[in-house]
């Protein structure tokens, strides 16, 4: 293969990677990735063009149980998924301070936690983040559910539970015995949490 060969292949590349962004990204496009169909179409790009895992490192799988977790919450002491929350179904959503689609989408995780009775979904989210900041960002945008803290890297909660690139925002659901039902890269829109759950 020859460099003009190469540099073309790297243009597309490049290219196609920047229509996919933009697609998720813009609101007249976006829809297409709000749907299960694209958010599989999508996450199945996103793990072809990964790293492969860390040697030893347990991947979660649609439809089984998750590896086991344990990971210190914010509040103090720790939290060990699944087991720590069986019984009910439970959404996960991994953010970070300066992600600026985690901010926008903290809100609606809000309004979907507040909305949820004694038997409802659980939702916990996890900061990819340093702790200082995520306790100056919450001062600022406090919400009721846990959170809890993990370090950003190959080993990460967000790439076991299948988000190879650690793309953010990154949220899963749980069935109550702690398979893993759906998983979904990019934020929620204002309502939608309620029908991405309630559809799997």
């Amino acid at each position: 293969m020859n460099d003009n060969t190469r540099i073309v292949i790297a243009a597309l590349g490049a290219g196609v990677l920047g229509v996919l962004a933009s697609l998720l990204l813009t609101d007249r496009v976006g829809p297409i990735w709000r749907t299960e169909t694209g958010q599989r179409v999508l996450q199945d790009g996103m793990r072809a063009s990964a790293p492969p895992p860390p040697e030893g490192l347990a991947i979660a799988r649609r439809g089984e149980r998750i590896p086991e977790l344990t990971l210190p919450r914010l509040d103090g002491g720790g939290m060990t998924l699944p087991g720590d929350t069986l019984g009910r179904p439970l959404l996960v959503n991994f953010w970070a301070s300066w992600c600026a689609p985690c901010i926008k989408e903290m809100p609606e995780l809000q309004r979907f936690a507040r909305s949820q009775d004694a038997s409802g979904v659980q939702v916990l989210g996890i900061a990819l983040d340093e702790e200082a900041a995520v306790r100056d960002f919450l001062q600022r945008v406090p919400v009721d559910y846990p959170i809890l803290m993990d370090t950003p890297g190959p080993r990460d909660a967000s790439v076991q539970l299948g988000n190879p690139r650690g793309a953010l925002p990154f949220t899963v659901l749980l069935d109550a015995e702690g398979r893993l039902l759906k998983q979904r890269l990019g934020p929620f829109a204002d309502g939608e949490i309620d029908g991405w759950v309630a559809d799997h």
